[in-house]
């Protein structure tokens, strides 16, 4: 194998998944036969916990194609995109200067966010058609499973 060009780019947690799952991450459920390391694993059950198990390249092109009149730079997209942020409190620390530079567009920008780019897997989703925050299938409890959980 030849190296053509080294440091070429960063890659987005969901290029980062894809290519674990090519690699054979996602099709060995025993983790002995495919050709992927213990670390690699991890990195594949980390990533298909987060926003980038939801992503796909072409919505991560059409995000990146909406914010270009944002004037971003590529870490803030990049960071944008993998943490798929939902208020501006979240986008605040990502985008520097982002007063000074988004200005009353922030609001624009974080509805193009939330249409653009899937929401996290655990995030609550909201039935419409009732009015009531519905749960995501993996954050229900059982109804005899005692709820003695500690909040802060």
């Amino acid at each position: 194998m030849k190296i053509l060009q080294s440091n070429a780019g960063v890659l987005t947690n969901c290029e980062v998944l894809e290519l674990l799952r090519s690699r054979g991450a996602g099709k060995d459920p025993t983790r002995a036969i495919a050709a992927v390391a213990p670390s690699e694993f991890k990195v594949y059950d980390y990533l298909e916990q987060t926003v980038a198990s939801k992503q796909t390249i072409e919505i991560i092109h059409k995000f990146v194609e909406d914010c270009k009149k944002y004037d971003l730079t590529n870490g803030e997209m990049l960071n944008i995109v993998n943490i798929r942020p939902s208020s501006a409190v979240e986008i605040d620390p990502i985008i520097q200067d982002c007063d000074s530079r988004m200005g009353d567009r922030i609001d624009e920008f974080l509805e193009s966010v939330v249409q653009v780019l899937p929401p996290h897997p655990s995030q609550l989703e909201f039935d419409e058609d009732n009015g009531e925050d519905k749960e995501a299938p993996g954050d229900q409890q059982m109804e005899d499973e005692p709820q003695n959980k500690l909040t802060c």
